[in-house]
């Protein structure tokens, strides 16, 4: 029998009171509603109404579960109609935040493609390396990069973020390239400032443990792109994102190190101030950003539009 049918036929009797008041709506017969609940209890061995001659009451348990019924009702219908011709449009302002870089390659690109599907949102896109306080600011999303600090925001994990160890062939032919990370120490490193990196260091897999080293050089700046720009220049290495260096590398412009000790993937997350009552326009957003970043060669040709 199907669960949903189950669950529809529980929220109607226990709202209604009745088995014949809810067969009644969907015409059938209120033994039909009986069969359908009595397969649910069975199924979740609980009881859910108490049935006598006279009236239908919820158990404890079946209070708690219609609740979570109705709001997965309300859901499942937001859903539908998301998707349905002729169903709910989304609107309303959608206010968005991210990292400048990424910001700039793989989420303002693609806002005039959602604004096109919703012609009915308007869009405010925040790009800034700061950590913007979502909820305190009134912003719908927030795109982030790397791991995720504990925090009573909720995160939709979006896609993975791969860090590398890159020098231009200019530096590491003057240079040398590192054999393992504790060489690094004697090599100019390209570092974020402290005040701007949310980031415990350069991440390396050293002997099967995952370490994190703070190299140091002459040069540090708080913008990624510039420190990207001073690599290509071969003035040092630096620890970047495949999503930024990922062109260079095929051109031949930089080159990895240190490949063999590379850091698993962090991750590419949607933060949202609230799971429930999402508004469609929050909900439509997140979903487009999963639907591009999935596919690798959306990727591929943003490295090569870059």
């Amino acid at each position: 029998m199907d669960r949903l049918k189950q669950i529809e036929s529980f929220v109607s009797v226990a709202t209604r009171g009745s088995l014949t008041a809810a067969a009644a709506v969907e015409g059938v017969a209120p033994a039909v509603m009986g069969r359908r609940i009595d397969a649910l209890e069975a199924r979740l061995g609980v009881k859910l109404l108490l049935r006598t001659t006279r009236r239908i009451t919820l158990t404890h348990e079946g209070s708690a579960f219609l609740e979570d019924c109705q709001r997965l009702l309300v859901e499942f219908a937001n859903a539908e109609s998301s998707v349905s011709a002729g169903g709910v449009k989304a609107s309303g302002l959608l206010r968005l935040t991210a990292p400048a870089g990424f910001g700039r390659r793989h989420v303002a690109p693609l806002v005039p493609d959602f604004l096109a599907l919703h012609p009915d949102v308007s869009v405010s896109l925040n790009l800034s390396d700061r950590v913007v306080d979502i909820a305190g600011e009134g912003y719908d999303c927030a795109v982030r990069l790397g791991d995720l600090p504990d925090s009573s925001l909720v995160s939709q994990r979006l896609a993975d973020n791969r860090r590398l160890c890159v020098g231009a062939p200019a530096y590491l032919k003057r240079a040398g390239a590192p054999k393992h990370p504790s060489e690094l120490a004697r090599h100019a490193c390209l570092m974020l400032s402290s005040d701007a990196s949310q980031t415990r260091g350069w991440a390396f897999r050293i002997d099967g443990e995952l370490s994190y080293l703070r190299p140091s050089g002459r040069l540090d700046c708080s913008d990624g792109q510039v420190l990207h720009d001073w690599c290509l220049r071969g003035l040092g290495l630096a620890w970047r994102s495949t999503w930024e260096v990922e062109q260079d590398i095929a051109a031949g412009r930089l080159q990895t190190v240190l490949d063999d000790f590379a850091a698993p993937p962090n991750g590419i997350y949607a933060l949202l101030p609230q799971r429930k009552h999402l508004p469609l326009r929050v909900r439509l957003w997140v979903d487009f950003l999963k639907q591009h970043y999935a596919k690798p060669e959306y990727w591929r040709s943003s490295a090569k539009s870059a």
